[in-house]
């Protein structure tokens, strides 16, 4: 791995990867036995990337192949001061175990490199040092042993040096004499060095040799993922493993240490690979080490300022600090970064190697200097708090108030972080009655920042432990919310705002806030965390409860109770159980002036109108909402990002896609500065669908991608599987016909849902059977769609969707040949999507029709139901779907005898779907491509190169030469050359004429999108 991986592990530890560099070593020696190749080979990397570990397996592999290999190493004392041709010398002192003998002249430079009596001091033209001569004596030994070298007979030598950036000066000159005047003797000479800790004398010779051919460089890079998952860290989770690679930067040495410190903290600190690192921290003296320590402390990054204040809190000995910053510099222990105005440690591990090593109340003492010297100069409390956090030990109000203030601060960009710091703080407060209130406020702050780091069960589980220690209330008859409409406090909106944020989202005051209107924020967060697991029933249980509790909740709160009742009962697909409830829920917030609240109301009521096929109803709640929405400002906005949601969904279910997009896209910005990661999750949902279904399917993927990503981070079967489901619908369209990716990431996503019934279940099922090949597997699309649907008719699943799906099973009954059933789905289509006004759902049922008039024989007809089916696409912006229609429309066209109207309908389809990055629909044209008409003019299109054809084609569409010219990347004077072409082939002379002939003898044909 490296000099000091050999003194914790030796040649046992493992070789991961490093084929490459193993077969270019191999290679170089092979050179140099035939005389041709350079006589040195320099290896480099950082320290712990497997360079002593690489040589030695080298060396094993050179002696099997009969050559005499040596290995030697450089010693830290060995530089200016230190016993000359050491790292030499350390080689050939392996002769001592039988070589010497065998060997006169391997034996006599041996000799050559013991040391040498001193005759005299050290001298200007004479040095000596530790013993032995330099100067002159020391050239005429270089050139000795030089000598001697070249009389080396047999297959060969192979000198290994390790750590040969510690290399005495008389080493480094014996080795730039070998690379300037190359040996005879079959000799390679392998370095192997630190590039930051290499002499700039030593650096020198290096590069020369280089240039010249002599030396061969050989740098080691990082280990994948993979190569140390499989190598260094077997037997851990891939979640661990991932992260420690990434801590690790693919360094194997800090890969295996990591692993050992994260998986074995109940063995002594500093033993196993860790060791390593203390073996080189063992020479630094008490001021460096403290140094290394201290930056350890501070995360491995800080102003020399900083540093020197944690070091040594006392005065200041500048003196005495810059020196130890130089010898822990000069050692590659500490850098300075790219700016050159922080120190770091040269590896991002080696600050939680180091922390780990170190004693408990050494710890705590630094961290109590960091957060001491960070609130001298001023730094913000998100900056001291990691440090207050591991240095308190008693309750200090003071601290506590700093680490509420930094959770609060930082909850939006790291909530884990926050629930941290906020358990730190409930670990020490005290309990006592005069503390409890706080302690409740601080436990709901808790489970909001667990929620948003999506420890969603954690949250719910302290949520119940919070609602408990609330206490009993008087409850009244829990049967119906709606009959409490008009109980509690009459305060409005006004006192302290415990409101909901996101769904989930608690913001308060500390002070202020009494038992009741406590307990009501946890239960509103923990309905949500209930809903967000699936629990429907518990989240029924609890809102119900609550809101008959005598007396009543705080009207503003009330209102989100009501609304967090509706958002269980939608999800649930149960949204007519609280019809009644919100009109007067509404009325009741209007009468309050309470906008946010009749916001949240509205929105529910519009998508819940939506879902149910109440379209007129649905877009009078929605523009309301909107109104309100539009309105606020956006960290308004935040304090409600869930009704943003519901109202873009909502907007997307009417096929408002543009005011969707705008809403989606706010909210996207707001809950990302927010932090509200269940909006986010959702609203790149929303936008994904509307790129999708409008022909942006490349920006659609990207959005689902990041979406789904979201959501796996804050768990919950449901969201995720919906997610995915939505992702594979995307990932069908994107890539190439027939490819099995969005097929399996379809199976996932319904795998994910498991057996739940809840709205986001229902239609990660449904979404699977858009992903099986209907051609082949039509029973498994009818078996998907109505376990589902639960009937023949898919009655439970959603109103203002049912048409679309009507169409697939319609499309599943004519493949298993059910003529008569695929009628009967086709008209039901139909009848449902003539209410609903919505010209996708309208289009969908046209082209169920079309298959059925198709099969029936009745091509003329079918071609009509699925230009209209086209048309009706276009007028709500659906592009996706507009090429659909074109492309089912164009070989009934064609059958019906217009092939002209056919070969537009083509092209126009192929072009949406080409331009909208729809890969499947592309792959599905193609394979129609229509066959040019025969006779007259346009007999002799069949003439043309494929180039003039499609040239031809894009005039025909209208575009001049240089809009051609951009569009197939060539030159506008080549188009205008082959449109010249054109006009003698066919024998028309204007553009028009073009455009006329490929109109009338253009191509044609098609079949089933379906397949």
């Amino acid at each position: 791995m490296d000099t000091f991986t050999d003194l914790a592990c030796g040649d046992r530890a493992p070789l991961v990867g490093r084929a490459r560099e193993l077969d270019r070593l191999d290679a170089l020696l092979r050179r140099r036995r035939a005389g041709t190749g350079p006589v040195a080979v320099d290896v480099t990397g950082e320290p712990g990337i497997g360079k002593t570990r690489l040589l030695a397996e080298f060396a094993a592999r050179a002696r099997r192949q009969g050559a005499t290999v040596l290995r030697g190493r450089a010693s830290p004392g060995d530089g200016d001061l230190g016993i000359p041709f050491q790292a030499f010398a350390d080689a050939f002192a392996d002769l001592d175990h039988g070589d010497r003998t065998g060997s006169a002249a391997l034996a006599g430079l041996a000799e050559l490199l013991e040391p040498v009596p001193a005759s005299g001091p050290v001298g200007a033209g004479d040095g000596r040092a530790d013993g032995v001569a330099t100067g002159a004596a020391c050239a005429d030994r270089v050139r000795r042993i030089a000598a001697a070298l070249g009389r080396v007979p047999g297959p060969g030598l192979v000198l290994v040096l390790d750590d040969f950036h510690h290399a005495d000066p008389a080493s480094v000159v014996l080795v730039d004499h070998l690379l300037r005047h190359p040996l005879r003797a079959l000799v390679l000479l392998v370095l192997a060095r630190r590039e930051r800790q290499t002499a700039p004398g030593l650096g020198s010779v290096l590069a020369r040799a280089a240039d010249s051919g002599g030396l061969a460089r050989l740098a080691l890079g990082p280990l994948t993922a993979e190569e140390c998952a499989e190598g260094l860290a077997a037997g851990l989770p891939p979640g661990p493993a991932r992260e420690i690679h990434a801590a690790s930067l693919g360094n194997p040495l800090y890969h295996r240490a990591l692993a050992y410190a994260r998986t074995r903290g109940g063995e002594a600190s500093g033993t196993g690979p860790v060791a390593v690192f203390l073996d080189e921290l063992t020479p630094l003296g008490g001021p460096e080490r403290a140094l290394v320590e201290a930056l350890a402390v501070l995360d491995g990054r800080a102003t020399a300022e900083l540093l020197t204040a944690v070091t040594l809190p006392g005065p200041v000995d500048r003196p005495a600090s810059d020196e130890a910053l130089r010898e822990v510099t000069r050692r590659d222990l500490v850098r300075p970064d790219a700016d050159g105005r922080l120190l770091v440690l040269r590896h991002p591990a080696l600050a939680e190697l180091v922390r780990g090593t170190l004693h408990p109340w050494r710890r705590t003492e630094l961290h109590r200097r960091a957060a001491d010297a960070l609130a001298r100069t001023g730094a913000p409390v998100t900056e001291r708090a990691p440090h207050l956090v591991r240095a308190a030990t008693v309750w200090d109000p003071a601290v506590a108030a700093d680490l509420v203030e930094a959770a609060e601060r930082i909850g939006a960009a790291d909530p884990a972080r926050a629930a941290h710091w906020l358990a730190a703080v409930l670990a020490l407060l005290p309990d006592t009655p005069d503390h409890r209130a706080g302690r409740w406020q601080l436990m709901l702050r808790r489970a909001d920042a667990l929620g948003s780091a999506g420890r969603v069960a954690e949250s719910r589980d302290l949520l119940h432990h919070l609602i408990d220690a609330c206490g009993p209330e008087d409850r009244g008859d829990p049967a119906d919310p709606g009959e409490q409409g008009e109980q509690g406090n009459d305060s409005g909106g006004g006192g302290d705002d415990v409101g909901l944020r996101d769904g989930f989202h608690v913001s308060f005051r500390v002070g202020g806030i009494g038992t009741a209107e406590l307990r009501t924020s946890a239960v509103l967060l923990c309905a949500f965390m209930e809903r967000h697991l699936g629990r429907y029933p518990e989240a029924d249980a609890l809102l119900r409860a609550e809101l008959a509790r005598t007396p009543g909740p705080r009207p503003d709160l009330r209102t989100r109770l009501v609304v967090e009742w509706g958002c269980r009962a939608l999800f649930a697909a149960r949204y007519p159980d609280v019809r009644p409830v919100l009109a007067p829920t509404l009325d009741d917030a209007r009468r309050r002036r309470d906008d946010a609240g009749a916001a949240e109301v509205l929105t529910l009521a519009a998508l819940g109108e939506a879902y149910l096929g109440e379209t007129a109803a649905a877009r009078a709640h929605a523009a309301q909402a909107a109104a309100l929405t539009d309105a606020f400002t956006d960290g308004q906005l935040a304090d409600q990002a869930e009704s943003l949601v519901r109202l873009g969904w909502t907007e997307v279910f009417l096929e408002e896609y543009g005011t969707a997009e705008r809403h989606a896209t706010r909210g996207i910005a707001m809950a990302r500065r927010a932090g509200r990661p269940f909006a986010l999750s959702q609203l790149l949902l929303c936008s994904a669908y509307v790129h999708l279904v409008t022909g942006r399917v490349g920006a659609a993927l990207g959005l689902a991608d990041e979406s789904l990503a979201v959501a796996r981070t804050l768990g919950g079967p449901e969201l995720v599987g919906f997610s995915g489901a939505l992702r594979a619908t995307v990932l069908l369209h994107a890539r190439p016909l027939g490819d099995p990716e969005a097929l399996a990431a379809a199976e996932e996503a319904a795998a994910t849902v498991g057996t739940a019934e809840g709205w986001w279940a229902t239609q990660a099922r449904c979404l699977l059977g858009h992903s099986v090949p209907l051609a082949r597997d039509p029973h498994r699309v009818r078996e998907v769609l109505l376990r589902a649907g639960g009937d023949r008719d898919l009655s439970r699943l959603q109103a203002s969707l049912r048409p679309g799906y009507l169409e697939l099973l319609a499309g599943a009954a004519l493949a298993t040949g059910d003529l008569a059933e695929a009628e009967r789905v086709a008209r039901r289509a139909l009848a449902e999507a003539e209410p609903l006004g919505l010209p996708v759902q309208l289009a969908a049922a046209r082209r169920a029709w079309g298959q059925v008039l198709a099969r029936r024989g009745e091509p003329a007809a079918a071609a009509e139901a699925f230009a209209d089916a086209a048309r009706q696409s276009a007028r709500s912006g659906a592009t996706l779907r507009e090429a659909h229609s074109l492309l089912l429309a164009a070989p009934w066209t064609q059958a019906a005898g217009d092939g002209p109207l056919a070969a537009a309908q083509w092209r126009r389809g192929r072009r949406l779907a080409a331009e909208g990055g729809a890969r499947m629909l592309v792959d599905l044209a193609d394979r129609t491509r229509p066959v040019p008409a025969e006779g007259g003019a346009g007999g002799r299109l069949a003439e043309l190169t494929p180039r003039e054809r499609e040239i031809s084609v894009l005039v025909a569409e209208g575009l001049t030469n240089q809009a051609v010219a951009d569009r197939l990347s060539l030159s506008p004077r080549t188009v205008e050359s082959h449109v010249a072409r054109v006009y003698r082939k066919t024998g028309v002379e204007t553009r028009a004429g073009l455009a006329s002939l490929v109109v009338r003898h253009g191509v044609g044909g098609g079949q089933s999108l379906r397949g």
